[in-house]
């Protein structure tokens, strides 16, 4: 991570964006962050916009406290309340997990 005071910044934007992609860049002043410049590489639009609205961040904290005191649903469950076709795959490893735990024992 590299870090730049504020008053230092005097370059584009342009040129700090392009060394992002190895690592972030820490605005400061008085050696204080106040603003990061990161690699969003990979990710679209929507996903960037929502990872910084405090609506949605605030739904996704209520849904985290929400599953750690109450509980959650599990894949399997969550597919047979909506009628889909439960996964196979993790089915078969299941079993053979459960195979190889009977014969070692």
């Amino acid at each position: 991570m590299k870090t730049i005071e504020l008053v230092s910044a005097t370059a584009p934007l342009s040129e700090y964006a392009q060394k992002v992609n190895h690592e972030p860049l820490i605005l400061t002043t008085d050696g204080k962050p106040i603003v990061a410049l990161v690699s969003v590489e990979n990710t679209d639009m929507e996903t960037a916009a929502l990872s910084y609205n405090p609506k949605f961040l605030a739904i996704i904290e209520r849904s985290r406290a929400r599953q750690k005191a109450e509980g959650g649903i599990s894949s399997d469950g969550m597919r047979r309340r909506l009628g889909l076709k439960q996964n196979t795959r993790l089915k078969t490893t299941r079993r053979t997990q459960q195979r190889k735990r009977t014969r070692t024992h």
